[in-house]
């Protein structure tokens, strides 16, 4: 069984995790409709927040080039010091849109050896009635702290075919720093895939309704240990699990 974090109630709807240089002693987080990042302790429920932007649709978290980044479901990404975390409020936020095209997206991934940004399609006009899920490459220029447009993938889903019954709709992604791998969350399937580093899909897990209420997180730490946060209801607290590795 997993190691069962339950969030306080400012993050029932927690959505993207996220931990510095793959430390998990401080968890980092966000929530769907508003602007704040947060910090705990593990095991800790009394978090503490800074303020980088107004209310909206927050999705996925990274942390990466002493950089934080958030994306939000329209595609637009969120960038501020790491530094500025313990303040209440940042005014050194930039702001990143139409880098990639106007579609719904939840997952993003910052790679710190490559320097790059991932994200990948939730519902793409593209992907529509094709067994595709596009993802889009950002470059990050740490002497400039910019971003900009690498360039497109797409995962053949023909694999999934038994599996989905909506479409695949990715809710989390992140990479497994042992073997390469992409861990790629969907949280209206139920699922969890992952992918070889060339994104060519080798499992499909599903993962049980009761103990994964609405998976929306996932992130390794240095140990190689697996985190998936949860959004709760009216009824179930949000929580992270931690799966040791074996």
């Amino acid at each position: 069984m997993p190691d069962k974090f339950k969030m306080p109630s400012s993050l029932l709807e927690i959505s993207g995790i996220a931990f510095r240089n793959m430390n998990a002693d401080t968890v980092y987080s966000i929530q769907d409709e508003d602007g704040r990042l947060f910090r705990q302790a593990w095991g800790v429920k009394k978090q503490k927040n800074i303020k980088f932007a107004p209310s909206g649709d927050y999705e996925d978290l990274a942390i990466a080039f002493e950089q934080v980044f958030v994306l939000k479901s329209s595609g637009t990404v969120y960038s501020f010091p790491f530094s500025e975390t313990t303040r209440k409020k940042t005014d050194l936020v930039k702001e990143y849109k139409r880098l990639v095209p106007k579609a719904e997206y939840e997952s993003l991934y910052a790679d710190a050896g490559e320097k790059k940004l991932y994200i990948l399609c939730k519902s793409c006009a593209s992907d529509k009635k094709k067994q595709l899920l596009t993802g889009y490459r950002l470059a990050y220029d740490q002497g400039a702290d910019t971003l900009t447009f690498e360039g497109s993938f797409s995962i053949a889903l023909d694999q999934l075919e038994k599996k989905l019954k909506t479409g695949f709709h990715p809710s989390a992604l992140t990479k497994n720093p042992r073997t390469g791998e992409w861990y790629i969350l969907s949280s209206m399937n139920k699922l969890l895939v992952v992918t070889d580093a060339s994104w060519r899909i080798k499992e499909a897990h599903q993962l049980n309704a009761s103990t994964f209420n609405q998976p929306e997180g996932i992130a390794f730490d240095k140990d190689n240990n697996l985190y998936i946060s949860n959004e709760g209801d009216e009824i179930t607290d949000g929580n992270i699990l931690k799966f040791a590795y074996k």
